[in-house]
C-alpha cells in the first residue's frame, strides 16, 4: 500500500543503474532500459549506467566506485541474482555492503510469489547500505525489474511516502563515519 503526503516536497535522488550480464550490450539491455526509464519518469536523476560481466571482482569494483562517488545516492542492479555458477551479484554486494537490508529481498520474493509462485525461491534479490549509498540488486528479467521498481523502490525512494521512506534517512546514513574534511 502506498501513501503519499503531498504536503511534503518530492526530493529527487541520483540513481545509477548496473546491468550484470555476459551477453547484454546497450542495445539489448532491456531490463536496464526499463529501470532507467522508470527512474526518470518518477522524477529522479539517472546518475550513471553501466554493463559489467558476471564477474564478482568487476561487479564489486563498479559498486565500490559508485559508493565512493558523491554524485550517486542509490545503485540499482539487474541480473546475476540467481543460483547458477555465473550468478555472483549477491556475493559482490556482500563485499561492499556495510549494513544489509534483509527486508528488501524478503519483500521482493513475497510480491514475486504472487506472480510467479514458488519459482521466486530462485531469486537472491538483496539490498544494503555502504558509505551512505543505498544498493539494491534485482533479478535480470524485465518482469522482476518492473516488480522491484513499481512495487517497492518507486515508493521507498519517494520522500513523500508515508509512514516512512529511504530518502528521509539519507542524511543520517553516514553518521557512524568520521567527518570528512572536504
Amino acid at each position: 500500500m502506498s501513501r503519499l503526503d503531498h504536503t511534503c516536497p518530492f526530493l529527487a535522488v541520483r540513481i545509477a543503474v548496473l546491468t550484470v550480464s555476459d551477453t547484454r550490450v546497450p542495445e539489448t539491455d532491456t531490463s536496464g532500459t526499463i529501470l532507467a526509464e522508470r527512474i526518470v519518469a518518477a522524477g529522479h536523476h539517472l546518475a550513471d549506467r553501466a554493463i559489467v560481466p558476471d564477474d564478482v571482482d568487476r561487479i564489486a569494483a563498479r559498486l565500490a566506485a559508485w559508493v565512493a562517488d558523491p554524485a550517486v545516492d542509490v545503485v540499482i542492479s539487474t541480473g546475476g541474482t540467481g543460483v547458477t555458477g555465473r550468478d555472483v551479484t549477491p556475493e559482490a554486494f556482500a563485499r561492499v555492503v556495510e549494513k544489509p537490508i534483509e527486508g528488501f529481498g524478503e519483500l521482493f520474493r513475497m510480491l514475486s510469489y504472487q506472480k510467479i509462485g514458488t519459482s521466486t525461491i530462485q531469486s537472491r534479490a538483496t539490498a544494503g547500505v555502504a558509505n551512505g549509498t543505498y544498493l539494491f540488486a534485482l533479478p535480470g528479467s524485465s518482469g522482476a525489474v518492473k516488480d522491484g521498481w513499481d512495487d517497492i523502490l518507486v515508493w521507498q525512494l519517494d520522500s513523500r511516502h508515508r509512514p516512512c521512506n529511504f530518502v528521509e534517512l539519507m542524511p543520517r546514513l553516514r553518521e557512524h563515519l568520521p567527518p570528512s574534511h572536504d
